[in-house]
């Protein structure tokens, strides 16, 4: 894991880092999930893979998410205590912008409903489902800014975004450069 830069402001930190978030040790880690629930490729995958089957029977239990939701589960044998799994949108299926903010403020909120104080997540959607990776990281680390201001009383301290390509941290790191301008 490689700190890239990190964004403080009343008790409050947004953190971007390099790595793999299946070995982020956070209170949970945010899954790039299907409205299934089915963690078959991807990053959804990959959690699936290290952290054990039981995630992928938990999500089964749920059944399903819809676009904008989240759902948490058990992590399994990952450092993380819990996969907060939400759906974002394919591109090409409309209103995509407004869904992607939905899923970062339902990921946020399931959080801090759970009393967590901090979550990885990686750039949802900006994977097979198509988003653009500089619209991706303007909706994340805008909503994440807009959670901690709008929810001054939250468990949640710090939100990190966990990338692990340089094109895609690009884009982040100029959404965390704007911050502190």
């Amino acid at each position: 894991m490689e700190l890239i830069t990190e964004y403080k402001f009343k008790n409050r930190t947004l953190r971007l880092v390099k790595g793999d978030l299946t070995e982020r040790d956070v209170d949970a880690i945010v899954n790039a999930a299907n409205t299934s629930l089915q963690h078959g490729g991807g990053v959804a995958g990959a959690i699936v893979r290290r952290g054990g089957r039981i995630i992928q029977d938990e999500s089964d239990k749920i059944g399903y998410v819809p676009v904008g939701g989240a759902a948490a589960t058990i992590a399994g044998k990952l450092p993380a205590k819990l996969v907060i799994h939400t759906v974002g949108p394919r591109m090409g299926e409309g209103d995509e912008d407004n869904k992607l903010k939905n899923a970062v403020k339902s990921s946020l909120k399931l959080a801090s409903e759970k009393g967590l104080n901090s979550v990885s997540m990686p750039a949802i959607s900006s994977g097979i489902f198509g988003f653009p990776k500089d619209r991706c990281a303007a909706i994340l680390v805008s909503e994440s800014f807009s959670f901690f201001e709008e929810n001054p009383h939250s468990t949640l301290e710090t939100v990190e975004f966990c990338i692990h390509d340089d094109l895609t941290l690009g884009h982040f790191k100029n959404e965390f450069d704007k911050l502190k301008h």
